[in-house]
């Protein structure tokens, strides 16, 4: 986000406002209100605790004329919230990469935007979507799968420091019209509206009873099987002994809720089962007080992976 930030202010000749302090606060809210903010940049779990919290509640936001999101994929239902804090302003969604210096898809203000999707790739920017056998997805046909760039665009990387850039970006990928295709790691849907909707990252992806889903689609649809819910975490593990895959779900619960996870692990399978895939069902349920994230509030579902990992591998010597 970086140069994004900074180019696109300064190239637009505007002032770029940075609070120093903790985003979740009122204080935040009350600095952009103050300050007279016009575009707000926001990641989705940001807004997910601005919600469950209502700290933003009587702010006056109103000089807002958009909102932009990025960091990770959003709820349809939180964007919905968001826009409602400035008379209902668009989100502008972006989606790129550390290494890529920039985005490769985005919302764009001249279309019609849709809550929690992308308009289009960024200035300069190429991709197809790869099926399972990595051929490319014709351009204006509904489908799902891993995003392939082009190789060449405005920000692109072409080393790095400690690790091999041809190797990590490019050694295994397909060829399109005579470009070898460069890794990104999304798995990306695009509607029958011609929108473009993130689904996680292919290092997400879980293979349940022979069916492949992302963290991201069961996340949406367990996040909305409780009221008591306010975010989940969806990972697959490998049984210790062999065999299939297990869906675990990890819980973080709104403020004055109890639950229990045998019953959450009924609602989840329930619904899991009535709006994605009859022949899915959840193993296990773990209810957390908060989710491990990195410094720009990601979720890493990698660390619940381990710690699972480690809970069956205890759970199997014992």
């Amino acid at each position: 986000m970086g140069p994004i930030l900074l180019y696109s202010t300064f190239l637009c000749g505007a002032t770029l406002a940075l609070f120093h302090g903790s985003p979740l606060s009122r204080g935040f809210g009350k600095f952009v209100q103050d300050a007279g903010v016009t575009v707000l940049g926001t990641v989705p779990s940001i807004v997910k605790a601005w919600k469950s919290t209502n700290c933003m509640e009587g702010l006056d936001w109103t000089k807002l004329k958009s909102f932009c999101s990025t960091g990770e994929a959003s709820n349809v239902d939180d964007d919905l919230w968001l826009s409602s804090r400035a008379y209902y302003k668009p989100i502008i969604e972006c989606c790129g990469g550390t290494e890529l210096a920039s985005s490769y898809i985005q919302g764009c203000p001249l279309q019609p935007q849709a809550f929690g999707a992308f308009s289009t790739a960024s200035m300069t920017t190429g991709f197809v979507i790869l099926d399972e056998n990595g051929v490319s997805n014709p351009d204006d046909v509904p489908c799902v799968g891993e995003v392939g760039l082009f190789p060449l665009y405005l920000g692109a990387s072409d080393r790095l420091l400690n690790a091999d850039h041809d190797k990590v970006y490019f050694k295994g990928m397909p060829m399109y019209k005579g470009m070898q295709l460069r890794r990104h790691g999304d798995i990306i849907k695009r509607t029958v509206g011609g929108y473009f909707i993130v689904q996680g990252r292919a290092d997400d992806t879980m293979n349940l009873g022979g069916i492949k889903t992302s963290s991201v689609e069961i996340e949406r649809v367990c996040d909305h099987a409780e009221e008591s819910i306010m975010e989940t975490a969806a990972i697959s593990v490998a049984p210790v002994d062999g065999g299939p895959e297990l869906l675990v779900i990890f819980v973080v619960l709104k403020k004055g809720f109890d639950g229990e996870a045998g019953k959450l692990r009924t609602k989840f399978s329930k619904a899991i089962q009535s709006n994605l895939n009859p022949l899915f069902k959840v193993s296990f349920v773990k209810i957390v007080p908060e989710f491990p994230r990195t410094a720009s509030n990601k979720l890493l579902r990698r660390v619940l992976r381990d710690q699972m990992k480690h809970e069956l591998s205890v759970q199997s010597k014992i």
